[in-house]
């Protein structure tokens, strides 16, 4: 019998995520599974509410993409609705979301991912002096010297000697799979250091358009935020120019530290450019619309369905229909009408718990019958991946100018042929492209806000159909977002002016996936296979492919307790939290 080895939690993701991998005679991965071990449920408290009140709701599923929910639902109900917002309101929203996606990168891979390949403790026996020459040879970034250098391996030094290893703790120091030199290792660990800090001064543009950071404020129909250069009160010169400094501190960041040092790590990681893929297949629901966000031809990055690693073939998905955008359940807690073997367009989508799984604690899950709390998404009952790597695929293959000349230039800097792209190194570095685009397209916008300002088009708000009277009975909305994880969808169904259905297909959803009822896996099950485990006590390699993907398992409503037992209720003022 094959060796079965758990990973439960994987820690540096957000949730509660459990990997179990079957091992061969050499210690091989030939089979892997996905359960998330948490319940949302946010679908349930919508039901019967506002829908311009879905937003607030829907954004608290996650506090790690602090917009992305509210983008998805406030675009569903404007869907719904046939609301087209100002041309300001577009671009400030726009700005935020490229915003979301640089920030959300950044910290994702300092202080979630680079641990998977840089050996902190080692970084105590470098020469800080050999550090600094690396750092001025990569790039102009201003903390280059020794003294720098020698200060944060002190610091380190501190850490490991006080016997408590902080936010350097839950890593596999000393794991055979580590290849950087410890000049390197100092390297990143100082950047990882920096990141800390200049996450605070990103965070500005947010927390000017939506009042606050985390979880900024919305509305249905533009933005909150009024344009008036001589008040105090709105967008004006002073906030501009704040905003402005915020982008360029981004842009010197990704251009000075963070590209490079993808790029001074990936070459010791070579062999993970033939690990990770997995399935294949890609989708993308787009992003970055003009005002009228059905018009897909203008978007920055492509709707779009890639199959089978084929770049010269793309299609454009419809997120409405209804016989292949479907969610199925033969795998998860929960329970269909029509049986669990069908599967549901999220329209007509359901959100019946039915935990059938043992009680913890127990030893494995029972992967023939219910074994997640993930639903598994399909298009043409086919798996997808979602992320970086779909919307870069989606770009190059369009020809978008940047991200062609990106992609290649990193390939030739590697050595390496496009096939790499497909892969756990591929979607390392397809997420540092998509943020050096996205970072750049900040500033873009910002040029494009302020000419609309001086066009005078100040307007960040259509009221026309704010009020209840004026909508049908009956209406469905699709809302997207390319969530830093990758395809959002929101679908809404609004009877009697009221949510009759909402349901939520989050990126983690399609990649976390489990099998489905023609048993095929998700992303991650898919990626797993055929990766090789040093040392499976200590299983480094199943958490440098997971953390490729960056897990956000979305936030739960109930828990419980190790009997299985719940916990008590506590009312929170938005919904109720079984605990």
């Amino acid at each position: 019998m094959a060796e079965r080895i758990v990973v439960d939690p994987i820690t540096r993701i957000e949730g509660h995520l459990r990997i179990e991998a079957e091992l061969n005679a050499d210690n091989v991965i030939t089979q892997a599974y996905s359960s998330g071990t948490m319940v949302r449920g946010i679908e349930l408290i919508l039901k019967g509410r506002d829908p311009r009140e879905a937003w607030a709701f829907t954004q608290r599923a996650c506090g790690v993409c602090t917009t992305v929910h509210s983008f998805a639902s406030i675009r569903a109900v404007e869907d719904a609705l046939d609301i087209q917002i100002p041309k300001a309101a577009n671009l400030i929203r726009n700005l935020m979301i490229a915003q979301q996606y640089v920030h959300d990168h950044v910290m994702h891979f300092y202080h979630l991912h680079a641990l998977d390949w840089v050996d902190v403790v080692n970084a105590l026996q470098a020469d800080p002096a050999q550090t600094a020459a690396i750092q001025q040879a990569i790039s102009p970034w201003q903390n280059a010297s020794t003294g720098y250098f020698a200060d944060v391996q002190k610091k380190v030094q501190a850490i490991v000697d006080s016997g408590q290893l902080s936010i350097f703790a839950n890593a596999y120091w000393g794991h055979p799979a580590y290849k950087l030199p410890p000049e390197v290792n100092l390297l990143a660990t100082a950047h990882y250091l920096e990141a800390l800090d200049w996450q605070s001064h990103v965070t500005k543009i947010h927390t000017i358009f939506g009042g606050k950071n985390p979880h900024p404020n919305f509305v249905v129909g533009g933005v909150p935020m009024p344009i008036d250069v001589n008040s105090d009160t709105a967008l004006n010169a002073e906030r501009l120019s704040i905003i402005s400094d915020s982008i360029d501190r981004i842009i010197q960041f990704v251009d000075q530290v963070y590209i490079p040092d993808v790029l001074a790590i990936a070459p010791y990681y070579l062999d993970y450019a033939a690990l990770g893929e997995g399935l294949g297949n890609f989708l993308t629901w787009g992003e970055f619309p003009d005002v009228d966000h059905r018009d897909t031809s203008k978007f920055l990055v492509p709707r779009a369905v890639i199959l089978n690693r084929d770049l010269s073939t793309m299609f454009e998905p419809d997120p409405n229909d209804m016989n292949l955008m479907k969610e199925f359940v033969a795998h998860s807690w929960y329970d269909y009408s029509d049986g669990n073997g069908v599967g549901l367009h999220p329209w007509a989508g359901e959100t019946k718990f039915n935990y059938t799984g043992p009680k913890p604690p127990y030893d494995f899950l029972n992967v023939d019958q219910q074994y997640t709390w993930l639903k598994a998404p399909r298009w043409n009952e086919m798996p997808m991946e979602v992320g970086p790597l779909s919307r870069v695929l989606a770009m190059y293959a369009k020809g978008h100018a940047q991200t062609v000349e990106l992609t290649n230039g990193v390939l030739d800097a590697l050595g390496a042929p496009v096939e790499a792209l497909f892969s756990t190194l591929g979607r390392t570095a397809a997420r540092a492209i998509e943020t050096k685009v996205f970072a750049d397209h900040l500033r873009t916008l910002y040029s494009d806000l302020i000419g609309e300002i001086s066009a005078g088009n100040t307007e960040t708000f259509n009221g026309e159909k704010w009020e209840p009277t004026t909508w049908p009975n009956e209406a469905k909305g699709f809302g997207f977002m390319e969530a830093p994880r990758g395809a959002l969808g929101h679908w809404v169904v609004i009877k009697d002016r009221k949510i009759d259905n909402f349901q939520m297909v989050v990126p983690t959803t399609w990649n976390a996936s489990p099998r489905d009822h023609k048993e095929q896996p998700g992303a991650y099950e898919a990626s797993l296979v055929g990766t090789p485990l040093a040392k499976p006590e200590w299983p480094l390699e199943i958490l440098r492919t997971v953390h490729s993907f960056d897990p956000c398992m979305a936030c739960a409503i109930h828990m419980v307790d190790v009997e299985g037992n719940d916990m008590g209720e506590v009312a929170t003022g938005l919904n109720v939290c079984t605990f």
